[in-house]
């Protein structure tokens, strides 16, 4: 795609991260050299971030395919400091890879792991308990800040 500094200032526009710039502009087609020359960096930097969104895909890609609970339970052994090797099978069913971030509780004596995914669906799950059918917290929350804003430049 042709070099257009203009499009590509139109097409980014309102996002915040160099990063999603990167994402949102080789999703239309640009070049990563056109798109490190755009946003003022190196191309490395592009180059990486494209590359690790097209790994982490696959790995969710993969994790969607295989179900997880088909892995049978494995004995672990507690290493030096405390540290636990999780298995390659494990990672790959859950998509994780080096870095990522795990929340680690116990529960009934038991230690769980969770993907923030995992914990993210858990916390909707409870919140959603108490949200009445039809209601919209997004709704809520717009209309009261309205009111507050209304209320502050009233007040102001």
């Amino acid at each position: 795609m042709k070099f257009d500094h203009h499009q590509m200032r139109q097409m980014t526009q309102g996002l915040n991260s160099k990063s999603d710039k990167m994402r949102a502009l080789a999703k239309a087609g640009y070049e990563r050299a056109d798109i490190a020359r755009f946003l003022g960096t190196r191309y490395q930097f592009v180059r990486n971030v494209l590359v690790q969104d097209e790994a982490r895909s696959a790995r969710q890609a993969v994790a969607k395919q295989s179900p997880n609970d088909n892995l049978p339970p494995t004995k672990l052994r507690l290493g030096p400091d405390g540290r636990v090797v999780i298995p390659a099978a494990f990672r790959d069913a859950l998509g994780l890879a080096e870095g990522d971030t795990l929340i680690a509780s116990i529960v009934d004596g038991e230690f769980h792991l969770l993907t923030i995914e995992a914990a993210v669906r858990k916390a909707q799950a409870i919140v959603r308990q108490f949200v009445p059918e039809g209601v919209s917290l997004v709704d809520e929350l717009l209309q009261d800040r309205r009111r507050e804003v209304e209320r502050e430049e009233h007040n102001g």
